[in-house]
């Protein structure tokens, strides 16, 4: 079906639609009045915000900018504190200002926080020892615990999970606009275990290098009062838009424009299980207008990705629509150049950023879910070299990570194995990579963004 064949949009047009990966709520007489509190309730983001974080993806499209969207695979209604979200944030700064210091390339920060709670399943149900149980969907449906009673949809998580977003936000605007993003306390961004680390030494390199620049603007009358953009930042949110129903409930319509916003994010994303071009969530996110993601992953063909960015963003509007590539180390140098040719031809302005995370996930002897940080390297570096031959622009980098010192991610300079994988194993999804890991990962994007000819090289391990 063609965009101009589409019938009316409204809030509600999803509804009409195939809508998978959506929990199986028991009540849903209770689910509809959790739904109508969710949308009396003031709303997560403003119009406003979203349409500035526009304005920097269109800067990436044009090749003027560098996206970092990263943070936590699923966030925890358990583990919810001011610490881990301000060790997140940490981490999230300090491969800001790697890549930006050591690029020249201004970078866009874009949080997966206060809002991921949800998680699509490759199956509806789990065993352990014979017993078999609904899947865990996130703490916005249900709890991870492997008793039936945790397993059912209970719909007032979702009015949780809106609490524990307006808190985090509330946190996330405390920091980045009071003085924690300040340019000047990048030594002090450095947590313990990553400054004995050779990265993290790399790493208070670079700040002293940043402090020399800080001195000399400082002695040339630029300053934090001068130049607020010194002592703050701009940070932006976003989630993978699966439950519809608490998305639709946060939708409010623009005073200024009359333009329809999904509130519980700036930018929102459909994954690569939903992103069915006749299915719910794409007729969903037709009609908001923020910004908007999809997951692609090597079944896309090219004919898909140029209808998916017609209906998506009929417009061309650059910064409107950000591709994630998420096709695995083995697969990304295949499959990902004739979609971005594809796209180029067509004229679409999109953001191209690679998620090397998801498609190289496996399970390890020890039977933990991991991934190898030389395989996330492999994909980014392929990315890299996918892009260079089409000559479009390499926009960015999709990571889940923590600011926890943990051992999830295999690989890496401290060289985690399978047997340290239960040290500190405590995602409760998808492995992340730890601070250490992070930064280093940090360094090696910038390597390819500068164009270094050993840093491909080194990234492809």
């Amino acid at each position: 079906m063609s965009t101009a064949d589409r019938p009316e949009w409204t809030p509600e047009s999803w509804r009409s639609r195939t809508a998978l990966q959506q929990p199986d709520w028991p009540d849903e007489s209770e689910l509809e009045s959790v739904l109508k509190n969710l949308a009396e309730v003031p709303p997560l983001v403003f119009a406003g915000e979203a349409r500035a974080l526009m304005g920097d993806l269109g800067r990436v499209a044009n090749g003027e900018a560098f996206l970092l969207q990263a943070g936590d695979c699923a966030e925890s209604f358990d583990s919810f504190s001011a610490n881990s979200i301000r060790e997140r944030l940490r981490v999230i700064l300090q491969m800001a200002v790697v890549l930006t210091y050591s690029t020249g390339v201004p970078t866009v920060k874009l949080g997966r926080i206060a809002g991921q709670f949800a998680k699509p399943r490759s199956s509806p149900t789990e065993s352990v020892d014979g017993t078999e149980l609904p899947s865990f969907r996130g703490h916005m449906v249900n709890d991870i615990g492997f008793l039936a009673s945790a397993r059912i949809p209970d719909p007032q998580r979702l009015m949780q999970a809106y609490n524990q977003s307006a808190a985090t936000l509330n946190l996330l605007r405390a920091f980045t606009k009071g003085g924690f993003a300040d340019l000047r306390r990048v030594h002090q961004w450095n947590q313990e275990f990553v400054s004995s680390s050779p990265e993290g030494r790399r790493y208070e390199r670079l700040a002293d290098e940043i402090d020399r620049a800080m001195r000399f603007m400082g002695a040339c009358g630029i300053n934090t009062e001068t130049v607020p953009k010194l002592h703050e930042v701009d940070f932006f949110t976003s989630h993978e838009a699966l439950v519809l129903g608490y998305e639709e409930a946060l939708t409010r319509k623009d005073s200024l424009t009359g333009d329809w916003y999904d509130c519980s994010a700036h930018m929102v994303w459909i994954g690569e299980r939903t992103r069915g071009l006749e299915d719910a969530h794409v007729e969903f996110f037709r009609g908001i207008a923020n910004p908007v993601g999809c997951k692609v992953g090597p079944t896309m063909t090219p004919s898909e990705i140029v209808e998916l960015c017609e209906i998506l963003n009929p417009g061309k509007v650059p910064g409107r629509l950000t591709l994630i590539s998420r096709m695995g180390s083995e697969a990304v140098a295949e499959s990902l150049p004739p979609l971005l040719e594809a796209t180029r031809d067509a004229g679409h302005p999109v953001v191209w950023a690679c998620d090397p995370m998801h498609g190289n996930t496996f399970t390890s002897p020890s039977g933990r879910k991991t991934r190898h940080f030389d395989a996330i390297l492999q994909e980014i570096a392929g990315f890299f070299a996918a892009h260079r031959s089409a000559g479009t622009w390499p926009g960015g980098v999709h990571v889940e990570l923590t600011g926890d010192d943990v051992t999830e991610c295999l690989g890496g300079a401290e060289e985690i194995l399978d047997d340290d994988l239960g040290l500190r194993y405590e995602t409760m999804c998808d492995p992340r990579l730890n601070g250490r890991q992070s930064v280093d990962l940090a360094f090696r994007v910038a390597e390819l963004l500068r164009g270094d000819d050993n840093g491909g090289a080194v990234a492809a391990g």
